[in-house]
């Protein structure tokens, strides 16, 4: 049979999958994106294709990836949540020869984030003390919580809208000032979760990230911890060690098997200090940023989804938690040195306090996406001074 793997987005996490699977011998591998990004750069895919942002583009182009290469099977890895929901959305049409790594029946119930903390209740997993914000209503109850608070789309509707990912809200003047951009997302279908602030920097940061089969066996996993965010707080990876308690491990394996989550999954947790509890923040289905650490300590999770949809015999890994594994986004670290304080000890601390030290896109085997990726970092550098010497 002839097989190919199709990674949809060519960002940090398209190029950790097609990086892992190029070095475990997988031939085959296509690359779809809306844009040229650092992954299409890449000498280890076998070709990639610039594609409109519609399911129904989705849809066309991999037809014509399947019809002219004649592959029998195509192993699908999404690596937003947008990519999800057009998977679903074609699911019927492409489900007889594509391998798609999600329950089909409960996708959109597992990715609002209200149902993840109901499910944490049920459990006794803790959670943020939380609203559901469904209509003005709901918005004028907020006062309910105790602040800070930070407000969330339920889903991820950033992607293609003005939708903002979070809003921190300190007080009830904030609030006041935030109520009107809130009520207008509502009347534009958008549905939002208010939880509490949990105190801490983003080094409380905690993930379980497993495969799921679709027999509901937990195939292999991995944890690890944020060492760094960019932006600070409410940003995505800067940095990351394979270090987690046996805790973070517990409670990931618990969702997955409650809500029945099929293929790659991250329930991500936060410390809290105040009740000593590792509290859930979100569950995201699919490979996020910082994934290739799992990778670096012995852990091949895309490689395992490549041998559960292919029918192959599975290895289970076992990670390495003895050697402090650092995986470091060099563009974040160079902006947050940029745009935080004292942030010199944090900076070298995640490049050299591994006894393994790794970046996300250098690789003297694969250089082009390094060079794609720097001059994108220079030309933000200089956007941000310029920025300052602006007052702005």
């Amino acid at each position: 049979m002839k097989n190919c793997a199709l990674v949809l987005g060519g960002y940090i996490n398209g190029l950790s999958i097609i990086r892992e699977l190029y070095d475990n011998k997988v031939k085959d591998i296509w690359l779809f994106d809306t844009k040229k990004s650092i992954a299409t750069k890449s000498n280890k895919i076998s070709d990639y294709k610039i594609i409109g942002s519609s399911s129904s583009s989705l849809l066309e182009n991999i037809k014509i990836l399947k019809n002219e290469n004649e592959y029998d099977r195509i192993v699908i890895y999404p690596t937003g949540d947008n990519h999800l929901e057009q998977l679903l959305e074609i699911f019927e049409e492409i489900n007889r020869f594509c391998f798609v790594p999600f329950n089909e029946a409960n996708l959109v119930r597992s990715l609002n984030k209200y149902y993840q903390y109901q499910v944490c209740k049920e459990l006794s997993i803790p959670f943020p003390q939380t609203l559901e914000i469904k209509s003005k209503t709901d918005v004028d109850e907020l006062n309910q919580l105790k602040f800070p608070i930070l407000i969330k789309p339920s889903t991820r509707n950033d992607i293609g809208t003005d939708v903002f990912r979070s809003v921190f809200i300190s007080g009830p003047s904030e609030l006041s000032e935030a109520r009107e951009k809130i009520v207008t997302h509502l009347s534009q279908g958008v549905e939002f979760i208010a939880s509490e602030y949990i105190p801490g920097d983003d080094s409380n940061i905690y993930a379980y990230t497993a495969y799921r089969s679709k027999k509901g066996v937990i195939l292999n996993e991995w944890v690890g911890k944020k060492l760094t965010q960019y932006p600070n707080l409410f940003g995505v990876f800067s940095s990351a060690a394979n270090s987690a308690p046996n805790i973070v491990a517990t409670q990931g394996r618990l969702l997955l098997d409650k809500m029945n989550i099929h293929g790659i999954a991250e329930p991500e947790f936060k410390y809290d200090s105040r009740d000593e509890t590792f509290k859930l923040t979100e569950i995201n289905l699919r490979s996020m940023m910082w994934h290739r650490l799992g990778t670096l300590s012995g852990v091949n999770l895309q490689l395992t989804q490549w041998n559960d949809a292919l029918g192959y015999k599975n290895v289970q890994y076992i990670q390495n938690l003895t050697d402090r594994i650092h995986f470091i986004y060099f563009k974040h670290e160079i902006l947050n040195l940029i745009s935080r304080k004292h942030y010199w000890s944090n900076f070298t601390y995640n490049l050299f306090g591994g006894k393994i030290n790794c970046f996300a896109v250098f690789m003297l085997s694969d250089l082009k996406p390094f060079l794609f990726d720097f001059i994108a970092t220079i030309k933000s550098i200089i956007s941000r001074c310029l920025a300052k010497l602006n007052g702005n």
